[in-house]
């Protein structure tokens, strides 16, 4: 029994490992069997993008087709159930049937908000309200001072010395939109050598074209780079409010999340009705 114990308490340490490490991987986990099997009901395995594993599900031809079928989990995103009869489809000997559920580890969407002013305010109190994991920072004297403590971390540093400190990866999505021009596009500059799934920054359409103008004359980036960037930031729903311009925001991110894996990078700004705009609005809590 406490080997048992033990075994499961190593096998959730490797998984908060992988979620801290931000790592891909797939939970196998045996969830039925009949007749003769090599493990039963409850045996778990792990198995990481580049194919190692940890933990075992029964060993032979069956283990190695776990494995491709985890691979191809981890590529769409979705948890399937996968049912093997072990002597026709793996010329085992036991002949039984087992049911194995394979999930991808659900790693967090990181969203780093440069700039803690109204907009940014709003925007990281719907972004934890929607399960990011937020970061907001600002280099600003008692910027901080009014927020209210909670899970919103919050860095009041230089912005561009942040940034080598933050994790970066594809489910990572960063919104620019601090108190100065300059300062904006020093981030942009310093964010787009990073890997991240989603880029943003706040400006009106000439501030683009300047940012964009600047970045290609002085060999800051390439032209398909920038394109991926999202300037002017969110979707266009003809947002005033500080509010209305984070809800703008937000959408643009769910958008970007939830799109399917194997899409090309979204680049068209898609209209909703001022219908769905104020129902968004209504339903959403004031920031205190």
């Amino acid at each position: 029994m406490g080997r048992s114990i033990n075994m499961q308490k190593s096998f959730f340490h490797k998984v908060a490992g992988i979620i801290e490490k931000n790592e891909n991987a797939a939970l196998c986990i045996i969830t039925g069997t009949k007749g003769s099997t090599p493990l039963k009901t409850g045996a778990k395995m792990i198995v990481w993008e580049d194919g190692k594993i940890y933990g075992t599900v029964g060993g032979g031809a069956f283990e190695n087709k776990v494995i491709v079928d985890a691979l191809e989990v981890m590529n769409t995103g979705a948890g399937k159930i996968f049912e093997h009869h072990l002597t026709r489809d793996h010329n085992m000997c036991c002949g039984g049937t087992v049911t194995v559920y394979i999930e991808p580890v659900v790693l967090p969407w990181n969203l780093y908000i440069f700039g803690a002013g109204h907009v940014g305010r709003e925007l990281a109190f719907l972004g934890n309200h929607l399960d990011f994991d937020v970061t907001v920072i600002d280099d600003r004297k008692d910027i901080f001072g009014t927020w209210p403590s909670g899970e919103i971390r919050l860095r009041n540093e230089n912005p561009v010395g942040v940034i080598p400190t933050l994790a970066w990866n594809n489910r990572t999505f960063a919104v620019i939109l601090t108190y100065s021009h300059p300062l904006d596009r020093k981030i942009l500059e310093a964010c787009l050598s990073k890997e991240w799934g989603y880029l943003g920054m706040i400006g009106s359409r000439r501030k683009v074209e300047v940012t964009k103008r600047m970045f290609l004359e002085k060999d800051i980036s390439e032209p398909e780079i920038l394109s991926k960037v999202d300037m002017p930031v969110g979707l266009n729903i003809n947002a005033h409010t500080p509010q209305e311009i984070a809800v703008s925001i937000i959408a643009r991110l769910i958008m970007e999340k939830n799109k399917p894996k194997k899409t090309e990078h979204m680049e068209d700004k898609t209209m909703i009705s001022q219908e769905e705009i104020k129902e968004l609005l209504a339903g959403i809590p004031k920031c205190s």
